[in-house]
């Protein structure tokens, strides 16, 4: 009978030592959580503190001696580079390309644009002081879209080779004109990451089929077609796609990427994904240097966007070089062909719409070679082809989850929309909105089906309408 006491008794007393040391185990995770949120918290207010000093506003609406193209991907940003400051800037005032790496002294750059993926750390790099930035902000979820299209896309093309090892080796031979180019796509952030990412993982299910022996494509849903690429709603979730992808834009202007020249860039962002509430210090900062930017477009207004840039920053442009072209005695000094088609512009109109028309033209070329360069790709994932239309047969908390997963980037782009619309008011709204009804950029990006059942009586009776004015117009020549 004392025996069985004392089993018990020792039995208790091991249940009691456990729920101590349980209990004690549990407090100390609680209080090293509470800890590691505080140090976060501190790491990430110091770095919010110490952000202002590159941002230097006064008179941020008057363009500087160098322009910084802050390129966030996948928002139309090459457009705007190649098609309207490309055409202004001569060769000799663009600094070298530098989407890979600077190639050029960026204290003493020696040259009015540069554009690049870098965030805006790179400020603390320039002359900040004499440095303008622009840029243009797209949807989120868009973005996303888009960012996941192009990661498949660039990815696929690793297709025509017999398998990974291959591949590999063939990507990374460089072409010989890199420098010329700025890098090639695989040495471009974030594309760099993503794309060699996304090329293991198309040949592990290439293999996966062969192995199979299986053809058969069990869905006709390009973003949910797992047994040839990697399916929307697994791509969100990668902790890839959580680092480079979602709230991408919200961390390049505050200037956080994992290619930022910030020492503490991934200590900051780290704990922003770790403690999301944290994410609020960040957004204030880029919206801060939002603020403080010369210009700033949205993707999904392109046709506003395009006239309220040729507006505020081209004729800044035209009007910078051409007095660059007077030398130290009034002489002229032939520094950019260039500007010469627009200096004879009788109004800032005239230019703003001559602008306009040349990128125009220009857009139409670029979007054409790039629908070229995308079906050579989508070739080689048969039948998988993203189109505006395939995209509504997403699911809809799919979508909700990448607006979920992009808050910051959401409030961003509602604070971008309303600095925009105060552009438009600080801008000769007039000027803006006759070059908008000039020319066909509403047809380049977005098509906008919502009017068309009220468009289409119209349509059916043009052809009436131009047999009545012909049949007028013969009888008035008949009465002469």
């Amino acid at each position: 009978m004392g025996g069985n006491m004392r089993k018990m008794i020792n039995c208790w007393m091991v249940l009691f030592r456990l729920f101590i040391f349980t209990s004690v185990l549990s407090t100390t995770d609680k209080t090293d959580a509470k800890a590691s949120f505080k140090q976060c918290e501190t790491t990430i207010k110091n770095w919010a503190s110490s952000s202002q000093e590159f941002e230097v506003f006064e008179d941020q609406k008057t363009l500087k001696d160098l322009l910084f193209f802050l390129h966030v991907p996948r928002t139309g940003g090459n457009n705007y580079f190649h098609c309207f400051l490309g055409q202004l800037y001569d060769p000799s005032s663009k600094c070298p390309l530098s989407y890979d790496e600077l190639r050029f002294d960026p204290r003493n750059p020696g040259c009015n644009l540069t554009v690049t993926h870098d965030d805006y750390s790179l400020m603390s790099k320039l002359p900040y002081d004499k440095t303008s930035v622009v840029t243009v902000i797209r949807n989120p979820v868009d973005r996303v879209f888009s960012s996941y299209e192009f990661s498949v896309e660039v990815a696929a093309r690793s297709l025509m080779f017999p398998n990974l090892t291959y591949a590999t080796e063939m990507a990374n031979r460089r072409p010989v004109s890199v420098e010329k180019l700025g890098g090639n796509t695989l040495d471009i952030w974030p594309w760099k990451f993503l794309v060699p990412w996304m090329i293991e993982d198309l040949f592990a299910r290439k293999n996966m089929r062969e192995v199979k022996g299986e053809n058969l494509i069990k869905t006709n849903e390009p973003y949910n077609m797992g047994d040839i690429v990697m399916p929307l709603h697994q791509f969100i979730n990668e902790p890839i796609a959580l680092d480079l992808v979602h709230n991408g834009a919200t961390f390049q202007v505050a200037g956080l990427t994992n290619n930022s020249y910030s020492k503490v860039s991934d200590d900051v962002r780290n704990c922003v994904l770790k403690y999301h509430t944290l994410g609020e210090y960040v957004l204030e900062v880029a919206k801060r240097r939002l603020d403080g930017m010369l210009y700033i477009g949205l993707t999904d207004k392109h046709k506003e966007s395009a006239a309220l840039f040729a507006s505020v920053v081209g004729d800044q442009v035209i009007s910078k070089l051409a007095q660059s072209r007077l030398g130290v005695n009034g002489s002229t000094i032939n520094h950019s062909k260039h500007i010469d088609p627009f200096r004879n512009s009788s109004s800032k109109r005239e230019t703003t719409r001559k602008l306009v028309k040349l990128y125009e033209t220009c857009i139409q070329r670029s979007l054409e070679s790039q629908r070229q360069r995308r079906a050579s790709s989508v070739k080689y994932i048969a039948p998988v082809n993203f189109t505006k239309e395939s995209r509504h047969q997403v699911p809809r908390r799919i979508i909700d989850e990448i607006s979920a997963l992009n808050n910051l980037d959401m409030q961003l782009y509602e604070y971008a929309q309303l600095i925009f619309e105060k552009q438009k008011q600080r801008g000769s709204k007039k000027v803006i909105t006759e070059v908008m009804s000039y020319g066909m950029l509403n047809a380049l990006y977005v098509t906008s089906w919502k009017h068309l059942p009220f468009a289409l009586p119209f349509l059916v009776l043009l052809p009436f309408i131009f047999i009545y004015l012909s049949g007028r117009k013969k009888r008035s020549k008949s009465k002469l």
